[in-house]
């Protein structure tokens, strides 16, 4: 890399881990950069996973306050992740570049509705519960247990807008505030990263330049986006989980 293209890794970095931890999708920002610098896809996927997992372990110690009393429900969603995280990562080397082309768009739009339609599908199911007398799930049950394994194979193939899915499966099946869900978004962000970069280690090309550079980035970018997250309202989050998801989808539609 050059000197400029180092500096443009950085600062993909930063920018990475700021969005990822308010909202997700900070690949989007990192893969076309890396691509830039002539890394080829799968190298960029990788060294990009691997350089991210910093900026999930920031934006979590960050969220550490909104974590207090979720430690049973993390544990249990967090095996979800791994396990899909795991998958995901090993279908990355056996699959075509072009297997999940398809199947992204869609996956980011349902998000995307059960995200604006959050606060409608609550009161609904509150109001069903409430009827008939039944005790929400603090850890979401089955369906969302099988939602995050799912989007977590997806997270380890690739990760972009992962963070979109997890917050609108947990803000739909949950009864929580946006600010803790997204605390525990963001621990399974790690997991799904830690776990498929330690897959990677072993098995796979990566390019420790970029590796370094996003890892130093991303660890900042997640104080950053900490910060400036935990300062949002729970309308304007859910609107800034909107409009970054709608630029995702358009740029994967675009790809």
């Amino acid at each position: 890399m050059t000197l400029w293209e180092m500096l443009a890794v950085l600062v993909a970095g930063i920018c990475a881990g700021t969005i990822n931890t308010i909202v997700g999708s900070g690949t989007l920002i990192t893969f076309p950069v890396l691509l830039a610098t002539g890394l080829p896809p799968v190298t960029a996927t990788v060294s990009n996973a691997l350089g991210l997992i910093s900026g999930s372990v920031s934006g979590a110690i960050g969220y550490r306050a909104e974590l207090t009393g979720q430690r049973r429900r993390i544990l249990r969603l967090s095996a979800a992740a791994l396990v899909g995280g795991l998958t995901g990562a090993v279908l990355l080397l056996l699959l075509p570049s072009t297997a999940f082309e398809t199947i992204v768009p869609v996956l980011v739009t349902l998000a995307l509705l059960l995200v604006i339609l959050q606060p409608r599908i609550s009161a609904a199911v509150q109001k069903r519960r409430a009827e008939k007398g039944t005790l929400v799930r603090p850890d979401g049950g089955p369906l969302l247990f099988t939602g995050l394994l799912l989007a977590s194979v997806y997270g380890g193939y690739f990760t972009a807008a992962q963070g979109i899915i997890y917050l609108s499966l947990m803000g739909t099946l949950l009864d929580d505030t946006m600010q803790r869900l997204n605390a525990v978004k963001n621990i399974l962000a790690a997991v799904v990263n830690a776990v498929a970069a330690l897959f990677f280690l072993f098995v796979a090309d990566f390019d420790w330049t970029a590796v370094l550079l996003i890892a130093a980035g991303s660890a900042l970018g997640g104080q950053i986006g900490a910060r400036a997250g935990r300062r949002l309202s729970p309308k304007l989050m859910r609107g800034i989980v909107v409009a970054v998801g709608a630029c995702a989808l358009v740029q994967l539609m675009l790809r």
